[in-house]
C-alpha cells in the first residue's frame, strides 16, 4: 500500500473529510479492541510500536532495543507479524536465515533475525510463549502497539518528526490506526525521530511531556561505510516502504548523485519485469542500483544491486537503556 498523498497534509483535505466518517468507525472499534486484556508471558514484553500506518523507524528502534538488552545482560527475543509474507503465519515460525526468504517470513524479520532470534506470528501471544520456551529473557514485539492479545510491559511509540500524525484522522481518511488520545494511553514513552526543527515532531513531544511521558530523541544515520563507497557516485535509487523519499534524502545528505528515483509501495513486492526495468533504467543513466536493506532482502539479494543501511542514532543513549531497565524492573516486580 502506498499512503495517500492527503494523509500528511497539515489539515484534513476535501478526500479526507469525505472519508472521515469511515475513519472514525474505524477509530472507535481500534481503540475499543485497544482496551481489552492481553496475555501476560513469563518474560517482560517491550513494544516498539507506532500511532500511524507507514514507516517511523520502528525496526531500528527494535533492533537498536535488543542490543541495549543485550549489554544488560538479557537474552532478547524479537516477536513480529511478519507482514508481507506469501501467507499469515497462526502458528510460531521461527527465522532461520539459511532457508526463509521474504516470502515465508515478511522483509522486517530477516533484518530483526540478523541481530537476535526472531519468531514470526500472527498469534502475539503464541509467537510471544514460543520465543519463552525457546529461552528468550525478553520479548521484542516490533510493532502490535494496538493488537491487545498480548500484554506490554514496556510501550514506546516511534514517531516520525517530519510526518508526526498526518492531518491526524484514522484510516482511511488519514494515517492513525486508532485516534491519537486512545493511543496515548497505552504508551509508556514516545521515541522522535528526525530533527527537532519539525513542528509535528515538537507538538506530539508536547503532548507526551504533558501526559508526564519520557520523551526520547533519535535520527537514522546511514552505514558509514557504504556511505563512502556510493559518495560522488551515480546511481538510480528506489525503495518500496512506507516513506520512500526519506531514503532518498538520506542518500543525497551521504553525497551520491542521484541520477533517478523509482517509488514503489510499502512491503512491494518486486518482479522480474521491475528488476528488468530498474536495470534497463540504470543502464541509460550509466548509473548504480541501489535500495534499502528490506528492499534488498525482498528482492532476494541481487549481487548488482548496493545498499545503504540505515542505525538508530540516539541523543541520549543512556537515557534508552534506563528506560528499558526500568520497564524490565517493573515487569518482574509483578
Amino acid at each position: 500500500m502506498r499512503a495517500p498523498a492527503f494523509w500528511s497534509a497539515p489539515d484534513p483535505t476535501l478526500a479526507a473529510s469525505l472519508l472521515a466518517p469511515l475513519g472514525a468507525l474505524y477509530g472507535a472499534v481500534a481503540a475499543q479492541r485497544m482496551g481489552r486484556r492481553g496475555l501476560c508471558v513469563e518474560a517482560p514484553v517491550v513494544c516498539i510500536g507506532n500511532f500511524t500506518a507507514g514507516g517511523a523507524g520502528k525496526t531500528p528502534t527494535a533492533i537498536a532495543a535488543a542490543r541495549a538488552l543485550r549489554a544488560m545482560g538479557e537474552r532478547p527475543f524479537f516477536l513480529s507479524r511478519g507482514y508481507g509474507a506469501r501467507a499469515s503465519h497462526r502458528t510460531p515460525l521461527r527465522v532461520d536465515l539459511a532457508r526463509h526468504g521474504a516470502g515465508e517470513t515478511g522483509d522486517e524479520p530477516l533484518l530483526l533475525a540478523r541481530e537476535a532470534a526472531t519468531f514470526v506470528c500472527a498469534d502475539r501471544a503464541a509467537g510471544a510463549l514460543a520465543a519463552v520456551r525457546a529461552g528468550a529473557s525478553v520479548v521484542v514485539m516490533d510493532d502490535g502497539l494496538q493488537n491487545p492479545a498480548l500484554h506490554k510491559d514496556l510501550a514506546i511509540a516511534v514517531i516520525d518528526a517530519q510526518t508526526g500524525v498526518g492531518n491526524g484522522l484514522c484510516i482511511p481518511a488519514g494515517p492513525l490506526r486508532a485516534p491519537l488520545e486512545a493511543q496515548w494511553a497505552h504508551v509508556d514513552a514516545a521515541l522522535i525521530i528526525g530533527e527537532e526543527t519539525h513542528e509535528a515532531g515538537r507538538r506530539l513531544a508536547y503532548d507526551a511531556q504533558a501526559r508526564g511521558l519520557p520523551v526520547l530523541r533519535a535520527l537514522l544515520a546511514p552505514d558509514a561505510a557504504q556511505a563512502h563507497e556510493l559518495l560522488g557516485r551515480r546511481v538510480v535509487a528506489f525503495a518500496g516502504i512506507g516513506r520512500p523519499e526519506k531514503f532518498f534524502d538520506t542518500l543525497r545528505a551521504a553525497g551520491a548523485l542521484i541520477a533517478q528515483t523509482r517509488a514503489f509501495a510499502d512491503h512491494h513486492v518486486f518482479s522480474q519485469d521491475d528488476l528488468a526495468g530498474l536495470r534497463a533504467l540504470a543502464a541509460r543513466e550509466q548509473a548504480a542500483l541501489v535500495t534499502t536493506r528490506k528492499d534488498f532482502v525482498r528482492m532476494g539479494e541481487p549481487a548488482d544491486v548496493a545498499i545503504l543501511d540505515v542505525a538508530l542514532r540516539l541523543r541520549a543513549p543512556q537515557d534508552f537503556a534506563d528506560l528499558l531497565a526500568q520497564g524490565l524492573a517493573r515487569a518482574r516486580a509483578g
